[in-house]
């Protein structure tokens, strides 16, 4: 089972209590994915053509719980009229007076994403998306999400408006504004063994690169000091200079601070360095 699909497992079995609640989740599932037909009778029947068989049950809950509909489908034209002005349909905006609480506003996030939304794996990239009928609709979804600080952007793909998150932050976010916790906490665990494992290869990398520098370096020193020795002689160099020329030959690979402890008397890193900067600057002189 996908990651998408584990969220919507967890989301379809929670009931809102409030009737408000229950309405603006209502508002988000037949708005977006709603449809209204006539039966051979001329009864005004309603459907969600979705392959989600739990969201239609949830979508059937809650119209009995609201309006008292059974699974007959049919709805009268009160009813219909109440629904539409509520919930809107697919290219048109659902009611703003049912999203004037924060709760409200949870409960049509978490309808929305049952009805359009998507969610990628979060071992391969962190990226949510719904995907919409029409302007309208998607920039009053992208203005819902957005009330709870969550960064979202849209773009037009074919015929979809798109909305889209893309920050691991954000989605843990809207996980947690939808009440999905088990899948939040899933989310987390995925983003924390990221985390660990970014650092790691960072710091692996680092010193990988550490390593080279000081392989390139000590290179360096080792065929400046045996071109001095060749063409100008260690006797020609002060005594610090010329232990310090023959200690790097004899201990190639060493670190610098390991050099100042076999020199006598033995001195720091900074001493090394300055000493080897020294027989560098000598061997290019005489390289011209």
């Amino acid at each position: 089972m996908s990651f998408s699909s584990k969220v919507k497992e967890e989301l379809v079995k929670k009931m809102p209590g409030a009737r408000h609640c229950r309405m603006a989740e209502l508002a988000a599932i037949f708005g977006f994915c709603g449809q209204i037909g006539k039966d051979e009778a001329g009864n005004y029947t309603i459907g969600f053509p979705v392959e989600n068989e739990e969201l239609v049950k949830k979508a059937f809950t809650l119209l009995e719980k609201l309006y008292n509909i059974g699974v007959s489908c049919q709805i009268t034209e009160d009813v219909l009229g109440d629904l539409m002005d509520m919930a809107g349909n697919p290219y048109s905006k659902s009611n703003p007076v049912i999203l004037k609480n924060s709760c409200c506003r949870r409960a049509f996030l978490r309808g929305a994403f049952l009805s359009v939304g998507s969610i990628s794996n979060p071992e391969k990239s962190y990226h949510c998306e719904f995907d919409c009928l029409s302007e309208e609709r998607a920039g009053q979804l992208l203005e819902v999400i957005k009330t709870f600080g969550i960064e979202a952007k849209m773009v037009v793909r074919k015929k979809y408006y798109v909305v889209y998150i893309k920050e691991g932050e954000g989605l843990v976010d809207l996980l947690n504004v939808i009440e999905a916790p088990v899948a939040l906490m899933d989310l987390e665990n995925v983003r924390i063994l990221k985390e660990i494992s970014n650092s790691v290869n960072r710091q692996v990398n680092c010193e990988t690169a550490n390593i080279s520098k000081t392989v390139t370096a000590a290179s360096r020193q080792v065929e400046d000091i045996i071109y001095i020795r060749d063409h100008y002689g260690f006797e020609n160099l002060s005594d610090s200079l010329r232990e310090m020329a023959e200690v790097r030959l004899d201990n190639p690979e060493a670190p610098l601070k390991e050099l100042g402890g076999l020199l006598d008397p033995p001195v720091g890193k900074s001493g090394v360095n300055h000493r080897l900067r020294k027989l560098e600057e000598l061997a290019l002189r005489l390289k011209g």
